[in-house]
């Protein structure tokens, strides 16, 4: 495994050629907001960029769980917490979530966030065209939307949140499947490239596992606007 150091925010970040980070994980974290007394986990974490973000932007949580199940990303993930030491605080988890007795390395019950950039893209929708670790990532292959959403469920406390970003195509997938399992929808706010007035590319939804029906539509985002405030671009 060939791998990189990328410098995040001042922190160490280990990267390779297929395990990488792009602006939706920037956007999902920048919308999560943890507090310093949240127990969190990160579901198809790769590696671990949306933990790193939490702790390079002083926002780190008490504790945080990375789930993953691609080795090469786990082993990322290891790097990283080890150069960064961040081992009583970042935990990488290697496990299947759609498996109970593989999830159970996390504490059922207990997270008050979770998040999951999940993978995007039905099987069967070109995943021949990338490497088999990439058509992992970005496809349907090992787990689905109903299956990520289902356990959050079982990780988040009653009162817990879910923070998930996706293609806004799957957004009425994400709202039935979040109620289906507890997770009441509460706040959605669109992404888009520079124009507010194109259609959107991202969707990101915030859940309340628990909580009372009302959701709250935010201003958009833009990705330009984010590179300006965390770049200054």
């Amino acid at each position: 495994m060939e791998t990189e150091i990328f410098d995040l925010f001042g922190l160490d970040i280990y990267v390779s050629s297929d395990h990488r980070f792009g602006t939706d994980a920037l956007l999902l974290a920048e919308f999560s907001k943890p507090s310093s007394k949240d127990i969190i986990c990160d579901l198809c974490s790769g590696c671990g960029i949306i933990p790193m973000l939490f702790f390079a932007w002083g926002k780190a949580p008490a504790k945080a769980y990375a789930v993953e199940i691609q080795d090469e990303a786990v082993s990322l993930m290891r790097m990283t917490v080890e150069s960064n030491r961040l081992d009583d605080r970042l935990l990488p988890v290697q496990a299947d979530l759609t498996k109970d007795d593989e999830l159970y390395r996390v504490p059922q019950g207990k997270m008050s966030l979770v998040t999951v950039n999940p993978p995007y893209y039905k099987a069967g929708s070109g995943e021949e065209r990338l490497s088999p670790a990439q058509a992992n990532a970005r496809h349907e292959l090992l787990c689905d939307l109903e299956s990520v959403i289902c356990a959050a469920s079982k990780l988040l406390k009653y009162g817990g949140y879910l923070k998930m970003c996706h293609l806004p195509e799957r957004l009425t997938d994400i709202m039935c499947f979040m109620r289906k399992y507890g997770i009441e929808p509460k706040v959605m706010r669109f992404a888009h490239h520079k124009d507010t007035s194109a259609k959107p590319y991202l969707v990101l939804v915030s859940g309340k596992k628990g909580g009372k029906p009302g959701l709250i539509v935010e201003k958009p985002v833009t990705v330009e606007e984010m590179d300006k405030r965390l770049f200054g671009k």
